[in-house]
Parts: C-alpha cells; sequence; structure tokens
C-alpha cells in the first residue's frame, strides 16, 4: 500500500508541474477565437512536433504494439515508420493549402473546395467516429494500461469494474480541463513536456531489459535478442502477418495520409503554427520521432519474450511484466505520470477538436452565422462538457462488450478515414470535380466498407479473402472513380481557383526538401535493419549484405542531399526575392 501511495503522490507531482507550466505559458492567450482554437496561430515547430507525437503515441500503443512484438514480429511498426511519407505530404503539399487559405477546420477547407453539404457531410463522419468510438477507446485503453500496470483494485480494496469507472473518469476529468478551459496551447505545451518523459521512459526501459537480458551486461543482452529468435525481428511481413508487406502500398498509405494530413485532432497543431515554416519543421521532426518508435514500443516486447518466454496469458501482459520487474520504484510515479499524459493528449485532443468543428462547422453555419469570438469559445466548452459526460459513461461499458472488439475499433475508422483523404486529394489536384462527387463516394463508401467487413460474413456468409487495410486501398480507388466521373459527367462551369488568405508568413522552410531527402533514407533504413538483410538474418547478428547495402543508401543519400540543397536554394531565394 505504501508504495502505491508513493507512486500515486509522485505522479501527481509530475502532473502539478506540467499543468503548472502550462498555465504560466497560457494565461491570458485565449482572449479571441484564435488563441483558443488554434493557440493565436504561434506555435513553434518543437511544440507542433511535440503534441503531434503524443497524441499519436497513447496507452494502447505503448502496451499493444510491445504485446504484438512479443507474441508475433515487428510487422506492426510499418504503421509507425512510414507515417513518414504522410509527414512529408502534409509539410509539402497540404499544409501550404491549408495556411495559405487560414483554414480553421479541414471540414472548412472543404467547403471552400466543394460546398456547405459536403462539408456537413464530412463532419457527421467526424463526430460519429470521434464520439461513439475513437473517444470512449482511448478512454478505455488508458484506463486498462492503468489498471495492467498498477493494482489499483487490490490497492483501493474494490472491484475492477469499479476501478474502471475510477479511473475513466478521473482521467477524462483531468484531461478535459485542459482541452476546455486551456485551448490548444495548454494542450499543445502538455503535450510536448510529456512527450519528452515519454522518451526518456522509451530510452530507460529496453536499456533496463538488455542489462535484465545480459544478466548485467547490456551488449550481451542485445546479442542475444539477435542471435536467438531472431525472426521476430523481422519487419517484412507475409501474408501470414497481421500487417503483410504488401498493404504499405495499398490501404496503409491511404489510412496513413487520412491521420496525418486530414484528421483535425492531428493537424489542428499545423493549423496553429506560426509560419509555413515553423509548420513545415514540426511536421517533419515528427516523422523523425515516428521512426524511434520501434526501438521504444517494440523492442522491449521482443525483450520480454526472451525474458519470460510465450507463456503469458495475453500477448498484453508482457509490456506490464517488464515495467513491474525491472523499474525502480523510485520511477514508478513518474512512469504512471507520463502514462496518463499520453492519455491525457490524445484524450483532450480529440476533445478539442471535436469541440472546434462543433464551433466553426456546426455552430457558426448552421445555427448562429454571426457567431462572436466569447460565443464561439463558449459553446464549444458546453460542447465539450457534454461530450466528455457521455464518452465518461461509454468508455468503461467496453468491458462488457464482446470479444475481439479492438479489431473492430481499429478498422472502424476505415467508414470515414478513406472517403476524407480521397475527397482532399482530388479537391487539390484537380479543378472541375463537382460537389456531387464527394457526396456520392461519401455515401457509396461506407455502405460499401460495411458490406465487405461485416454485411457480407452476417447476411450471405460470405467473408472477404484479403486484409482489411488492402479493402481501403480498393475503395479508395473508387471513391476517386466516383469523383472522376462525376467530374466527366458533370463538371464545373468554370475551373476551382483557390484564393490566397493566409494569416501567417508563407515562406517556405529553408531546408524543407534535404530534410525530406534524409527522413526518407531513415525510413527505408529502418525497413532493412529489420529484416533477414539486417538484425532478423538467420546466420548472424546482420547478414555480409547488410554493410554494403547500408553503405549505398548512405551515398545515395549524401548526393541527393546535396542536389536537393543547391536545387532548393535557388528556388528559395528566387521566393524570397520575388524573381
Amino acid at each position: 500500500m505504501g508504495e502505491f501511495i508513493f507512486t500515486v503522490l509522485s505522479a501527481a507531482f509530475f502532473m502539478f508541474l506540467v499543468a503548472w507550466y502550462s498555465y504560466l505559458k497560457t494565461r491570458n492567450t485565449i482572449s479571441d477565437s484564435t488563441g483558443y482554437f488554434l493557440a493565436g496561430r504561434g506555435l513553434t515547430g518543437g511544440f507542433i512536433a511535440g503534441s503531434l507525437i503524443l497524441t499519436n503515441l497513447s496507452a494502447e500503443q505503448l502496451i499493444g504494439l510491445n504485446g504484438q512484438a512479443y507474441s508475433s514480429n515487428m510487422t506492426n511498426m510499418a504503421w509507425e515508420v512510414t507515417a513518414g511519407f504522410s509527414v512529408i505530404v502534409l509539410a509539402l503539399i497540404l499544409l501550404p493549402r491549408y495556411l495559405g487559405g487560414s483554414f480553421t477546420t479541414l471540414p472548412e477547407f472543404i467547403n471552400d473546395r466543394f460546398d456547405q453539404g459536403t462539408r456537413i457531410l464530412v463532419v457527421l463522419l467526424f463526430m460519429l467516429g470521434y464520439g461513439l468510438v475513437t473517444i470512449p477507446s482511448v478512454l478505455y485503453s488508458g484506463a486498462i494500461a492503468v489498471l495492467q500496470l498498477f493494482d489499483v483494485p487490490a490497492a483501493l480494496g474494490i472491484t475492477f469494474e469499479q476501478s474502471m469507472w475510477l479511473t475513466v473518469w478521473i482521467i477524462g476529468i483531468i484531461g478535459s480541463c485542459y482541452a476546455i478551459f486551456g485551448g490548444l496551447k495548454a494542450v499543445a505545451i502538455s503535450d510536448t513536456l510529456n512527450g519528452i518523459g515519454l522518451f526518456i521512459i522509451g530510452l530507460i526501459v529496453p536499456v533496463l531489459g538488455f542489462i535484465a537480458l545480459g544478466d548485467g551486461n547490456m551488449l550481451d543482452g542485445m546479442r542475444t535478442i539477435t542471435l536467438e529468435s531472431p525472426e521476430k525481428l523481422n519487419s517484412i511481413g507475409s501474408s501470414d502477418d497481421g500487417v503483410p508487406f504488401g498493404t504499405i502500398f495499398t490501404g496503409m498509405i491511404f489510412a496513413n495520409l487520412f491521420y496525418w494530413g486530414t484528421n483535425q485532432y492531428a493537424i489542428q497543431r499545423t493549423l496553429g503554427a506560426q509560419s509555413l515554416a515553423e509548420g513545415q519543421k514540426g511536421a517533419l521532426i515528427t516523422g523523425f520521432l515516428k521512426i524511434l518508435v520501434p526501438f521504444m514500443m517494440m523492442i522491449p516486447g521482443i525483450i520480454a519474450f526472451h525474458l519470460y518466454g510465450p507463456g503469458f496469458e495475453t500477448m498484453d501482459l508482457a509490456y506490464p511484466a517488464l515495467i513491474s520487474d525491472l523499474l525502480p520504484t523510485f520511477l514508478s510515479g513518474f512512469f504512471l505520470a507520463v502514462l496518463l499524459g499520453a492519455v491525457f493528449s490524445s484524450f483532450n485532443s480529440l476533445l478539442n477538436s471535436a469541440a472546434t468543428m462543433f464551433a466553426y462547422d456546426i455552430y457558426k453555419v448552421l445555427i448562429n452565422k454571426r457567431a462572436t469570438d466569447r460565443q464561439m469559445i463558449r459553446i464549444s466548452q458546453w460542447f465539450g462538457v457534454v461530450l466528455s459526460l457521455v464518452t465518461f459513461f461509454i468508455a468503461p461499458l467496453l468491458l462488457n462488450a464482446p470479444e475481439g472488439l479492438w479489431t473492430v475499433i481499429r478498422e472502424f475508422t476505415g467508414f470515414f478515414n478513406i472517403p476524407i483523404i480521397a475527397i482532399v486529394l482530388v479537391g487539390i489536384f484537380s479543378k472541375y470535380i463537382p460537389p456531387i462527387g464527394p457526396k456520392v463516394a461519401i455515401i457509396v463508401h461506407v455502405i460499401s466498407y460495411y458490406m465487405l467487413m461485416w454485411g457480407m460474413p452476417m447476411f450471405v456468409n460470405i467473408e472477404v479473402p484479403i486484409n482489411f487495410i488492402h479493402i481501403q486501398g480498393i475503395l479508395f480507388a473508387v471513391a476517386v472513380i466516383i469523383m472522376l466521373t462525376a467530374g466527366f459527367i458533370r463538371p464545373l462551369s468554370e475551373p476551382f481557383r483557390f484564393r490566397p488568405d493566409a494569416s501567417v508568413s508563407m515562406v517556405p522552410w529553408k531546408y524543407a526538401i534535404p530534410v525530406t531527402i534524409i527522413l526518407s533514407s531513415g525510413m527505408v533504413f529502418t525497413f532493412m535493419l529489420f529484416s533477414t538483410i539486417g538484425l532478423a538474418s538467420p546466420d548472424n547478428i546482420v547478414s555480409g549484405w547488410f554493410l554494403p547495402i547500408a553503405a549505398g543508401l548512405i551515398i545515395v543519400t549524401i548526393l541527393l542531399y546535396i542536389v536537393a540543397l543547391k536545387s532548393w536554394n535557388r528556388k528559395y531565394q528566387d521566393f524570397i526575392t520575388g524573381a
């Protein structure tokens, strides 16, 4: 009991420091809607990257990714590493358009390109996804993580179900305070501080694991995972794996593009950038941080496999066991604070984004077109309170859900991520597609996705024999074809013209293209490292091909970097001088 009290009190201390610093940095900065919803358009690259990465990394990933590595191999890292491609698209293609139009929400951008009806359909997709599944699942997974890592029922003498309700409400109330009363700037600052803590823990746990595995010698522990069962270090998935390698080039590309390029709760940080250059810096730094995720959130799972063997009842117990056995007691409170920070980040970011879309895309469009800044902030706060309470009651009920719910939750985003990214990309790269195109595409996608995933097995007992990621890739193509067909049959009478109305400096980051080269090379190297060419080699620590290929990659990267730097510098100077 004493150890539990120490953990709780020390966690509360760290959380108080984060809250206090966030308050100091945000007081008197939310007097208008721009200050509240977009942090006054004053976020720098570091805060954007810190907030983006912690918003993305949840407790479910911390436990789930390590569990996947423990039970199978590194194939699930594809979701993390290939995010680099998506943030490159965000930085170089999407962000100049978003900031150039001074958009506050993605539906506002869609309204500008298509019409109000398309905007409302997209808002409804977001709201249903956020309110019914995404936010409750974040709260639930966060509570499960806390209950798995710290024996709350035994410490407090209550049932597991009572502990679930208590944990969900505590996490939810604290997270709500950041989102509702602090606005985006408070969320971004707290996310960045918690993100630093997450990376500290992320480095400490595998180091302690290697030391334990090597009986005190860290290098021996590292050698063990490469020589014994090296196949667990393989990221190149076969058709039998949860993430076959081919899915990277089909549905995964578009699912990741949606998340990093069009999902309101991710892009809202970049929309609050103080300039295009800072937004591009934040996005590209995030890509490098995502490359580090497999090392922090999957390697510990493999260490657990070598320490404990394959005997756990469920794979999700691997990481909690590692934390319980290896993390010193004096760090337990810091770890709990970081874990809760990750949950707060995902929760309050979702809540903040949902409230922003309600205020800008529903309230101001359909209810009060002349709403003042004060009214916009107040209505978003009330909406945040209501949505919070709804999700507080839904999240604990997931305990009673049927087995396999988490698979359904991960797949559920397919209802809205694919049509939205298809609409945005078609809207940017075409000038004649009419509003009817995306409307039909949304309706066809929702019905088709449901039938392929659940309807056909349920009604006609036919299972679609391909991975759900491939299904999403196919339906992306279908959505694009529908919109192109609409443009062919009923094209706009006049081509759409984007009208710039920037509120911040649109001078691009001088090193955006050269850094993109390095990031792309880093993604390729990571896949090579975790393959049979690299650490998953059955013959040695790495295969004989690893060093020559790595050297070739470095040389190509250096050459492309030099060419990109010279070319980009000329274009950059032309941009600055207005030539």
